[in-house]
């Protein structure tokens, strides 16, 4: 089963069509249906390792000031709880919580898989991103999970490899600034080449600028693990791009043939009134 790293970016992706969200869709109809899907979002940040574990996860909007069209979107994917075991098994001896009612499905999650996996009919689970731990931690914890693609789960991680909200530029729809293409394109070289590095670009001269909190950036680690344990690595370029000079929608994919990109438009204008550093999202 494939796994992927998706950059997600602006919540109103969910809504819109541009060649980041057709990106999503055409890799979600590609791949084999999967009995499950595993994700790492960047908004389920906290101090535990945990996996969610209810039948009925909620959607959750996580976020503010954005048109109501996007408060009413609904993600009504079941949950596996059985998922949970498996999780613990295959990262053993790292624990791992359930959570069986503080989370759901947050717009991590939800604004990709609303195009990836439009029927919200395979369940969905989600991995917390420990807050206390170091890099290896979750490069290391990614690489375990790679039993869990051999029993048809699809591992997606959704983040940005740059993130820097409050360097932000909305009138930069397209764009990235000279510091945010020099990190991302290095990371990409990681991640094609040398997965295995990929946690040392915390030493990178721009990492400062494109990682001032690393929520959004440790979500490709978990890829990067899964590469590095493949015994054939075959990770691509999914869709790459930049938005509001300050993020990068770079999306990868591990045992997923290549896809061109399609559609047109990168991230769209904001809606009036938002505020200019990004701090509602």
């Amino acid at each position: 089963m494939p796994a992927a790293f998706i950059g997600h970016g602006n919540p109103m992706n969910a809504l819109e069509v541009n060649r980041y969200t057709t990106a999503w869709r055409v890799f979600g109809a590609s791949v084999p249906r999967p009995r499950a899907i595993l994700v790492v979002s960047a908004h389920w940040y906290i101090n535990a390792t945990a996996v969610t574990t209810m039948p009925r996860p909620r959607t959750i909007h996580d976020f503010y000031g954005f048109p109501q069209e996007l408060f009413e979107v609904q993600y009504p994917a079941p949950g596996l709880p059985e998922l949970a075991a498996e999780v613990s098994d295959v990262v053993h001896p790292t624990w791992v919580g359930a959570d069986v009612d503080s989370w759901g499905i947050d717009h991590g999650t939800w604004s990709v898989l609303t195009h990836a996996f439009p029927d919200a009919s395979v369940p969905v689970v989600q991995l917390s991103i420990n807050a206390n731990k170091p890099m290896d931690y979750h490069f290391q914890l990614g690489a375990k999970l790679a039993p869990l693609r051999e029993r048809g789960v699809l591992i997606v991680a959704s983040g940005n490899v740059v993130h820097n909200l409050g360097g932000m530029d909305w009138k930069l729809a397209d764009d990235g600034y000279d510091w945010a293409r020099r990190f991302d394109e290095d990371a990409k070289v990681r991640m094609l080449t040398d997965p295995s590095g990929f946690a040392s670009l915390d030493a990178h001269r721009d990492y400062r600028h494109a990682v001032p909190t690393p929520d959004h950036f440790i979500p490709a680690l978990y890829l990067a693990g899964l590469a590095a344990a493949a015994d054939q690595a075959d990770t691509s370029v999914l869709v790459h791009g930049y938005a509001y000079g300050s993020l990068s929608m770079t999306a990868y994919t591990l045992g997923c043939p290549a896809q061109k990109p399609q559609g047109a438009g990168g991230c769209s204008r904001p809606p009036a009134g938002l505020p200019p550093d990004g701090s509602n999202i």
